[in-house]
């Protein structure tokens, strides 16, 4: 693996073309420009998400996020939050930030902003002590109760359709339109997406390869099968690079859910997936390979298996966010190839 690559390469070549606002805190160093950035939105905006809809009557100049990632966009579009969420998985040095983030604050001479403790749920007290102009939640599972008790705080941008179901590409359209820079948050998504199909024509043997997001598997009990539906973020970034979903998971993924479960005696549904990517260690593939029923899926009898330290900066970026993509785009995508590979075994 590489420990070190180019800072946010798609995050940063958007960004130059822009004018850097400072919306940070005070003590920020982010450079400013006097010039109004390209495609300012003209007040009033109203934006509509599921939790409701919010009309914003001028720029945002304090900017806050809860909840996973959603501080990446406006890092990416060079505004710094005044408060955040801290990370509380992936972080690989316990400093409250993933690498991608503490690599795009140093890339903007910025200081870290308020950390926001969510290990127990939104601490509402320390978002409102930031002062916010606008709350920044496109990607999250904010309740209706949530959504409402930010509302008294500062007018909230929430999610589209569902929990934990927005795509990179929604969360980049609404939080960027949030901050007043929706056409620079077009310009952000179109740059991802050049990154990401250079990447997968890098890698042919991804091209149809069906592929599935297995989840929690606990060694010590295989009877159940666990898995990302169609409809969570990691198993839709598979068709991205040029991989398919299996007929398998989609007909799982009707209820809506970002997830499923399904018996180990029913395992024959997935002899249509080809790799299979999962959270764990070596230790983890051998017991797959070594029970009864799970041994059976080709891709466990081939071998065809990516695992991700869950906890790790790697199994973390799996997660597809604006500045995560072009953090682990490489190493990814080798790494579905190698698995490309074994599948060709049948």
């Amino acid at each position: 693996m590489r420990s070190k690559r180019l800072l946010m390469t798609a995050a940063a070549s958007v960004a130059v073309a822009l004018s850097l606002t400072a919306c940070g805190s005070d003590s920020s160093e982010t450079p400013a420009s006097d010039s109004t950035a390209s495609g300012s939105a003209e007040y009033p905006i109203t934006i509509e998400h599921a939790l409701g809809t919010v009309t914003l009557d001028e720029k945002p100049e304090r900017v806050a996020t809860v909840n996973w990632a959603n501080h990446e966009v406006p890092l990416a579009l060079g505004v710094v939050p005044v408060g955040m969420a801290a990370a509380n998985f992936g972080d690989d040095d316990d400093n409250g930030l993933l690498p991608w983030v503490e690599e795009r604050l140093e890339e903007l001479g910025a200081e870290t902003p308020v950390l926001f403790d969510e290990t127990d749920g939104i601490d509402f007290e320390a978002v409102s002590d930031t002062n916010p102009d606008v709350i920044l939640a496109a990607y999250s599972g904010l309740t209706q109760e949530d959504y409402d008790t930010l509302s008294e705080i500062a007018p909230v941008i929430a999610y589209p359709e569902a929990p934990w179901a927005t795509s990179w590409r929604d969360m980049i359209e609404l939080n960027s339109a949030g901050l007043g820079m929706a056409a620079e948050g077009e310009e952000l998504v179109a740059s991802l997406e050049k990154e990401i199909a250079a990447e997968a024509a890098a890698h042919p043997e991804l091209e149809g390869k069906s592929t599935m997001f297995l989840t929690h598997v606990d060694t010590a009990d295989l009877s159940q099968v666990s898995f990302y539906t169609a409809n969570d973020t990691r198993a839709a970034f598979f068709e991205d690079l040029g991989l398919a979903t299996p007929k398998s998971v989609v007909d799982a993924s009707t209820g809506g859910g970002f997830s499923g479960k399904v018996s180990a005696e029913q395992v024959d549904m997935f002899d249509d997936v080809d790799i299979i990517v999962t959270y764990g260690d070596q230790a983890l593939v051998d017991a797959l390979k070594a029970d009864p029923l799970l041994s059976q899926m080709p891709a466990v009898r081939n071998g065809s298996i990516v695992f991700l330290d869950g906890s790790g900066p790697l199994g973390t970026a799996a997660n597809p966010t604006p500045l995560a993509i072009s953090w682990v785009l490489s190493d990814y995508a080798d790494l579905l190839a190698q698995a490309a590979g074994k599948s060709n075994a049948e």
